[in-house]
């Protein structure tokens, strides 16, 4: 009977000592979870826009006259200078032209004094002297049209530049407004990016069209260009299928590096005064939407779908869903569920920010 009982007190301890930490098991499974709150802030952004780059000059080289190339005196990718021969047509066609036109000329001047002289002694009359006067102006337009197309014989660069491909080789017969090459100006180069008219009117709003903005361009190898640009103009009408505008930057090139059609992208620093802002990590996506977990007053978790305005480096630019006086779930936004009930510490937001390293102080 001793056994029995003392068995049973045994049994009992046992279920009072598991009970008793179940209970207090139960209590440290409510762990302390950080949250904090949004904070309104001013902040910088880099805003990253694809580029089409272009040489502020860039033009194609054409014939005005037709005939065979005689000669080719540049390379591809030369530069050459301003005044410089870069092809010569051959002028043995347009010599004797010039030669034959030359010719009338003399022939009219002699005619035209000889009348001028008859006309004097009213042999004959002031009219025959206005048409010979006539005659021979024809016969110097003729002469200076053949004049020219002798000089356009020889093409040379009307600016210093980079040629292009050469589409010719010497000797082949060329007709008039025949393609050559091109010719680029690549000292400086224009880099165009669309902008959305949201961003057009946040930039104008600024009062950024007083002051140049300086920016940076990104090459396609994913290195910086060496010298900084300005936003010189925008242009004068929205794209209506893109809804977007197109600024145009210029950017320094004195070692040539950069190629007309090239691409890469700019760099535009966008200012935002007084936007909410929260961590990135403390937001969840669900159904290609993005979520926070807000604390209410009794510690009750409640899943909220916020509208974020920009991406920053583990920042988010709130546009909608949350309030300055709103809590939300700074870590564990995995292991909560909806209506669940935690134990808060609460962080404050600048501290959280500054931990994150991301505000310049």
């Amino acid at each position: 009977m001793k056994n029995l009982l003392l068995l049973i007190n045994l049994i009992a301890a046992v279920t009072f000592t598991a009970c008793h930490h179940k209970k207090e098991a139960k209590k440290e499974e409510m762990v302390k979870l950080p949250v904090t709150t949004p904070i309104l802030m001013d902040t910088i952004l880099t805003k990253d826009y694809i580029a089409e780059i272009q040489s502020v000059q860039n033009i194609e080289v054409r014939s005005r006259v037709k005939g065979y190339l005689e000669s080719i005196k540049i390379d591809e990718g030369q530069r050459v200078e301003a005044g410089q021969i870069m092809f010569s047509i051959r002028s043995r066609e347009y010599e004797a032209e010039f030669a034959k036109s030359q010719a009338k000329v003399n022939i009219m001047e002699l005619e035209m004094q000889n009348v001028r002289t008859l006309a004097d002694k009213n042999i004959v009359s002031q009219t025959e002297l206005a048409l010979s006067v006539a005659k021979l102006n024809e016969a110097k337009a003729e002469q200076g049209v053949a004049e020219a197309e002798l000089t356009f014989t020889k093409i040379v660069a009307p600016f210093s530049g980079i040629v292009d491909r050469l589409k010719f080789k010497v000797g082949s017969l060329i007709d008039e407004s025949t393609l050559l090459t091109s010719l680029s100006n690549n000292q400086s180069v224009y880099a165009y990016f669309n902008v959305s008219e949201r961003e057009y009117l946040d930039f104008k709003a600024k009062g950024k069209d007083k002051e140049k903005t300086s920016i940076s361009l990104i090459l396609a190898n994913g290195q910086p260009h060496q010298y900084k640009g300005v936003i010189e103009t925008i242009e004068g009408e929205f794209d209506k299928n893109t809804g977007s505008i197109a600024f145009r930057a210029k950017f320094p090139n004195p070692d040539l590096l950069l190629k007309h059609g090239e691409t890469g992208k700019v760099q535009l620093p966008v200012v935002l005064n007084k936007v909410l802002v929260i961590p990135q990590k403390a937001t969840f996506e669900l159904l290609d939407k993005i979520y926070v977990f807000v604390v209410d007053k009794d510690h009750v978790v409640k899943s909220r779908n916020i509208i974020v305005r920009q991406k920053l480096s583990n920042l988010y630019v709130i546009e909608s869903g949350l309030s300055l006086t709103d809590t939300i779930l700074l870590e564990g936004v995995q292991t909560v569920k909806e209506n669940d009930k935690i134990e808060v510490e609460l962080l404050p937001a600048k501290e959280v920010i500054e931990h994150l390293q991301l505000i310049k102080q």
